[in-house]
């Protein structure tokens, strides 16, 4: 099994990085791993801490309609290039959190998606230099209110909801290409979305040396990279799990606001 890099939080309200060991202990970093951070003496035994999101970003880049059959649901072309908006850091949650349906919307959707983990300063890079400042992998939910992201022709509110961000539940270094993203409701056992990560237009490497040329990202910065086919709507009580090969699972109950 992979490495699996965390960020916890133990009962005097501490925040620390850590890896994940098969026992569920977390070994302590004394800094973020993607900081060069080295593994301490500290360990954590599971009922010592709770998994929060596994970074804080300084931002959020997100990238619209980069899988081509995605596109084709929402009646649009594919973008001849990538189409970028921003989610608050403050929209971010970890798994088995709260998404809060908010009262202003009254269609809010599931976007499951493969987030990147930037390892490095990263200003105006090649693709190939990319390669380099993607330090790791991560899942994440792209809540968005679909109502207000047609009403306001611009997605700023439809997308920047508190909660419509989950994250996690940690971050693994390496992550092979044609990786299998499937996100699931509640007991069904038939995923409502299902698509390798290799069918995005742009792949990360591309996604992250375009974003560069537009604005410098910071270590721990967060990309999502655009969400399959089958996007849909939320309800009340619903439990949305979105899962990666080789990464793991992110899920989240429904709840009113």
């Amino acid at each position: 099994m992979a490495q699996r890099y965390v960020r916890v939080q133990n009962q005097e309200g501490q925040i620390y990085y850590g890896l994940l060991q098969l026992s569920l202990n977390v070994q302590v970093l004394d800094a973020p791993p993607w900081l060069q951070g080295q593994p301490t003496d500290l360990i954590l035994e599971p009922e010592e801490y709770q998994i929060l999101a596994p970074c804080a970003p300084s931002k959020i880049v997100a990238v619209g309609k980069n899988y081509a059959d995605h596109a084709a649901e929402m009646g649009t072309p594919v973008p001849s290039e990538p189409l970028l908006f921003l989610k608050p850091p403050t929209s971010i949650i970890a798994s088995e959190t709260e998404i809060k349906y908010p009262v202003l919307s009254q269609r809010v959707d599931y976007e499951g998606e493969l987030a990147l983990i930037i390892g490095d300063r990263t200003s105006d890079c090649t693709p190939e230099e990319a390669q380099t400042k993607i330090w790791g992998y991560t899942i994440a939910n792209d809540v968005t209110a679909r109502d207000l992201q047609k009403k306001d022709g611009q997605w700023t509110r439809a997308k920047g909801f508190d909660t419509f961000c989950p994250l996690g539940p940690w971050i693994v270094r390496e992550l092979n290409p044609g990786a299998r993203l499937q996100t699931f409701l509640n007991d069904n056992v038939n995923p409502v979305q299902s698509s390798c990560i290799d069918q995005m237009v742009f792949p990360p490497d591309f996604l992250v040396s375009y974003i560069s040329q537009v604005m410098t990202l910071m270590p721990g910065d967060i990309v999502l990279t655009g969400t399959p086919e089958g996007v849909g709507s939320l309800q009340l009580g619903d439990r949305v799990r979105v899962e990666i090969e080789g990464i793991g699972r992110l899920e989240n109950i429904v709840v009113s606001r």
